[in-house]
């Protein structure tokens, strides 16, 4: 086609803690879903990891917004600025006097509501996008993992992200059984520091405790390598004067216990739902778990105890909503479960 660059392709990844695009089957941003503004002007200074850096950081002038809540869009303005900027930095390497013609296709919670659905699909559009699609975060996540989704088995997945854990049951290309509960990621970083505050006397931002998850998150205390403690330093409740605290992964696992289970029951509830000839080809085949909560220490194995069905961390979780889309970018037309 002569005019092709004048078209440009992008699968987004719109997720509460990090966003990633997709072109031409690469990953051309991989960023925090942030973005710092002018309280004064109320203009945009900085989005994804410039603006990370002032998270809670920040002088009365300047503000730091994570647009999406609980997976879904919760500031319009912030969303649309955010998009817009990622999008312009993705084409800020490309060379050219027009403005490409944008077919997007963006993951969106499986539980997501109309207003919400529309909430992406409208600052999809005002960011540029002429050709929006959209597709549920679960069916994405299956897709990036390379299970056979239109096939007439069933395959289940549980994306464990920032806002939302989606659980659902795929066959013949459409969501059987599907729920989508707001314990997540956030959630789990929340416990953190609340557990500091309470055993430790200590308090920490939202930023120390997601490094803490990171370094020594787990959710079984017998792990076969444990992780090196995490030394913790912030002010006492108390008096204020600093102290400092060696926190380790069974002390995690610990603190992680209650939002833990709340998933395992959304899980066995969604197997109670599910039709037999398709629970059978799930015991066979397993649970998929993706998105970041997968990364957590000693999942599989708990998930797996509980439900007595083998659980299996995809491959590069953080990124399998991600690479799913962008597969379903590739199929737009074959795909029957994408949303106009």
């Amino acid at each position: 086609m002569a005019f092709s660059f004048l078209n440009q392709e992008l699968a987004i990844d719109l997720g509460t803690a990090n966003t990633v695009i997709y072109q031409n089957d690469e990953i051309v941003l991989d960023e925090p879903s942030i973005v710092a503004i002018d309280n004064n002007t109320n203009k945009c200074i900085a989005i994804g990891q410039k603006a990370k850096l002032m998270q809670e950081r920040t002088n009365p002038g300047i503000k730091t917004i994570r647009p999406l809540r609980d997976g879904v869009i919760a500031d319009f303005n912030a969303a649309e600025m955010m998009i817009r900027g990622f999008i312009k930095q993705v084409n800020s390497k490309r060379h050219s006097l027009f403005t490409p013609n944008l077919k997007v296709v963006v993951g969106i919670p499986s539980g997501s509501t109309e207003v919400e659905i529309r909430a992406v699909r409208d600052s999809s559009e005002h960011a540029g996008g002429r050709d929006v699609f959209l597709i549920h975060e679960p069916m994405a996540s299956a897709l990036g993992i390379g299970l056979e989704v239109l096939a007439p088995k069933g395959s289940m997945v549980v994306d464990i992200g920032g806002g939302t854990t989606e659980i659902a049951v795929i066959s013949l290309g459409g969501l059987v059984i599907q729920d989508s509960i707001r314990t997540a990621g956030d959630v789990f970083t929340s416990d953190i520091q609340y557990y500091l505050r309470q055993q430790h006397n200590i308090k920490v931002g939202e930023i120390t405790a997601e490094k803490i998850k990171i370094a020594v998150g787990a959710v079984i205390p017998d792990l076969d390598e444990a992780p090196e403690p995490f030394i913790v330093r912030g002010p006492n409740l108390m008096t204020a004067h600093p102290v400092e605290a060696t926190i380790t992964h069974d002390e995690i696992a610990h603190c992680l216990d209650k939002s833990i289970a709340k998933i395992e029951t959304s899980i066995l509830h969604v197997l109670e739902q599910t039709p037999p000839e398709l629970y059978s080809d799930i015991v066979e085949n397993g649970i998929f778990l993706s998105g970041g909560g997968a990364l957590l220490r000693g999942l599989d194995k708990r998930l797996t105890d509980k439900v007595n069905i083998p659980f299996h961390v995809a491959d590069d979780p953080l990124h399998a909503v991600g690479r799913g889309t962008c597969l379903a970018l590739k199929n737009t037309d074959s795909y029957p479960f994408l949303m106009r």
